[in-house]
């Protein structure tokens, strides 16, 4: 009876959740997405830029193989690892080559193509595309990079997951990168509210639960199945989750 009582149980908590997300397929087909403070981007296979723009994704100038946007500004990376910023509506090239790039905070940061990590202070990334822009290495290596308002989360190429704490506007740097037990990721978003969202190699979601300013590190992953045959790469920003499908199909989620 115990045994029928726990299978009974599962099956609700999974039927409770199905209903809970609500998605929907967002013509478009795209290799990356990001979206903060309202805006969302991305790009495809050929590089092509993509902006969401009232109900579709519509083709804005530039050639990137990465996008972000959040409260840094809007930036991408060409895919000769070259660096713009939008600004006065064009991309105008800044200074650094990264491989990644990601302004899900006040900060800037990213990683290179040798898998080093930088980042820029919030006073540092006012300066204009001709300045000479101090990027702050930081120690260790990764190939994924995303700053939220309190913490850095990052991926290393054996897919290691790492937090950085005490991370401010003023100093970018903040605490030693710390491990995170059981995580394995291939990629990590920190979205505008601090929430942690992943995809490992097996293309599996996860969305990492309990995190809060009194705890960044959070209390475990939980599967968060959205495509039916494995995820790519994941962004979220004001109540919505913006999913790329392992066949590069978009799914919006709330």
């Amino acid at each position: 009876m115990k045994g029928f009582q726990c299978i009974l149980l599962l099956f609700s908590c999974q039927f409770l959740y199905t209903l809970a997300l609500e998605c929907e397929v967002i013509p478009g087909n795209l290799k990356q997405i990001d979206a903060g403070l309202g805006l969302v981007g991305g790009v495809n296979n050929d590089n092509e830029v993509f902006l969401f723009l009232g109900n579709s994704f519509l083709k804005i100038n530039g050639s990137l193989k990465h996008f972000t946007v959040g409260p840094a500004g809007v930036f991408g990376v060409s895919p000769a690892n070259v660096l713009f910023k939008f600004q006065s509506g064009i991309f105008r090239q800044i200074q650094g080559g990264l491989k990644q790039i990601d302004a899900g905070s006040e900060i800037v940061a990213g990683v290179t193509p040798i898998d080093d990590v930088f980042c820029i202070n919030k006073d540092t990334n006012s300066i204009g595309p001709s300045g000479i822009i101090p990027w702050t290495q930081l120690t260790g290596r990764l190939k994924y990079y995303s700053c939220g308002p309190y913490s850095c989360w990052g991926v290393n190429s054996q897919e290691n997951v790492l937090i950085k704490r005490n991370v401010m506007s003023s100093s970018c740097g903040g605490s030693p990168f710390l491990d995170v037990v059981n995580g394995n990721l291939s990629m990590v978003e920190v979205a505008t509210d601090g929430s942690v969202y992943g995809v490992n190699y097996q293309g599996s979601l996860l969305q990492r639960i309990g995190v809060s300013p009194s705890n960044p590190i959070g209390t475990g992953w939980q599967l968060t199945p959205v495509c039916p045959f494995g995820h790519k790469h994941v962004t979220f920003d004001l109540g919505s989750l913006w999913v790329i499908c392992s066949d590069g199909s978009i799914r919006r989620c709330i």
